[in-house]
């Protein structure tokens, strides 16, 4: 089998409400009601990276520690963002945490040169914000191989 891209992704949500404000609202992806409470959108770019990110590795990257805390949900999937700067990731984080989101890791520079910022959705999916230059077009790294990018940035 050689699978050509995603072809879709979307979280299974328990609070149609709660879910459709922070995808729309907090993150101004345009969804609509496909049919009753499911809510579709076929205009977002695909995706670029692809992982399996271990549990304590997202752990550490997010709250410094090897384990996750026990007053933060465990995420089960995690997806990221990327906005069109640096500086665009604490805005966006900034914007969502004037929106009530609780942000779990404001906005830094990581060490492969990527800027993430981590929440948590309202079915507990970790969302990043990053910008990853190496895949924005024109941005001096974007030419670059993967090689030496991060094992996951999700």
């Amino acid at each position: 089998m050689k699978l050509s891209f995603v072809a879709g992704f979307g979280p299974i949500v328990r609070d149609v409400e709660a879910s459709h404000e922070f995808w729309s609202q907090g993150l101004g992806i345009t969804v609509n009601e496909i049919s009753a409470g499911y809510f579709a959108t076929d205009d977002v770019d695909g995706v670029k990276h692809f992982s399996l990110w271990p549990l304590s590795e997202a752990a550490e990257n997010t709250f410094g520690t090897p384990e996750w805390p026990a007053d933060v949900p465990v995420p089960q999937a995690g997806i990221e963002f990327d906005v069109e700067s640096p500086g665009a990731v604490a805005e966006a984080v900034d914007e969502l945490a004037s929106k009530g989101y609780r942000i779990l890791r404001p906005a830094r520079l990581e060490q492969w040169q990527q800027t993430t910022a981590r929440l948590l959705s309202p079915e507990g999916l970790l969302v990043g914000i990053a910008y990853t230059p190496w895949m924005h077009e024109g941005s001096e790294t974007s030419d670059e191989s993967s090689e030496g990018s991060p094992p996951d940035s999700a």
